[in-house]
């Protein structure tokens, strides 16, 4: 099972089409041709094994199909073998993109700098606590329940989400934790409605607002030098 996925995922056609997906947003056939850099009938052969492997899902919109990754699961896995893919030995230096490596989004969270300054922040600020298990996870001091909520994040329903709730998800570009789980899904939420941070409508790239550079240090003491 595991070498059919690993087949499934290192074809160069597909391994695109699943770094494309990875920002969360699903996208046509025809799209995904173009990102496969493969023909239309091609790229439906691609699909249709990456769907079998479980590694995408379909979903029809009217006359419309779309295609998206599976899950959470699936985006981590992509996650853990950008890094894997880096460079193992000797000193870390990243040749990601600048605005891929300030800000971006990781399926449903944010990743890149930004992302680990505030996963630290919240850590320094005691609102963290865990991470240091076999899995990652961490639960909330009751700072963190207070400040959370604060920002208007229900965590209530959070915790009721299938999934887990925050973990330390490692970076690739960073090669440090950003925030991954419901949580971070909520706290990306709450930086885009607020407006602290836009998304690039062609990329996973975000972008920091003046707004949002004031209250990343009127909330949470951040500086960012951007």
């Amino acid at each position: 099972m595991v070498s059919r996925i690993a087949s499934a995922i290192g074809e160069p056609a597909r391994t695109r089409i699943l770094y494309c997906l990875l920002d969360g947003h699903a996208r046509t056939s025809t799209e995904l041709a173009i990102v496969a850099e493969v023909s239309p009938s091609t790229a439906s052969v691609h699909l249709n094994r990456l769907r079998i492997e479980g590694l995408i899902k379909l979903v029809a919109q009217g006359k419309h199909r779309y295609y998206s990754l599976a899950g959470t699961n699936v985006a981590r896995a992509l996650e853990a073998l950008s890094i894997l893919a880096g460079q193992p030995r000797g000193k870390f230096t990243p040749n990601t993109p600048s605005e891929l490596r300030f800000a971006r989004t990781c399926y449903d969270h944010m990743a890149g700098t930004a992302g680990v300054l505030l996963h630290n922040r919240f850590k320094d600020l005691g609102w963290f606590i865990g991470g240091a298990g076999k899995d990652n996870s961490y639960s909330l001091s009751h700072d963190g329940e207070m400040a959370f909520e604060s920002l208007g994040i229900d965590l209530k329903a959070t915790r009721e989400r299938r999934r887990r709730f925050a973990y330390a998800c490692l970076d690739w570009s960073e090669r440090q934790p950003h925030i991954g789980g419901a949580l971070g899904s909520e706290i990306l939420k709450t930086a885009l409605k607020r407006q602290w941070f836009e998304p690039d409508l062609d990329s996973r790239t975000l972008s920091l607002t003046m707004l949002g550079k004031r209250e990343m240090l009127r909330l949470f003491g951040i500086t960012f030098n951007v």
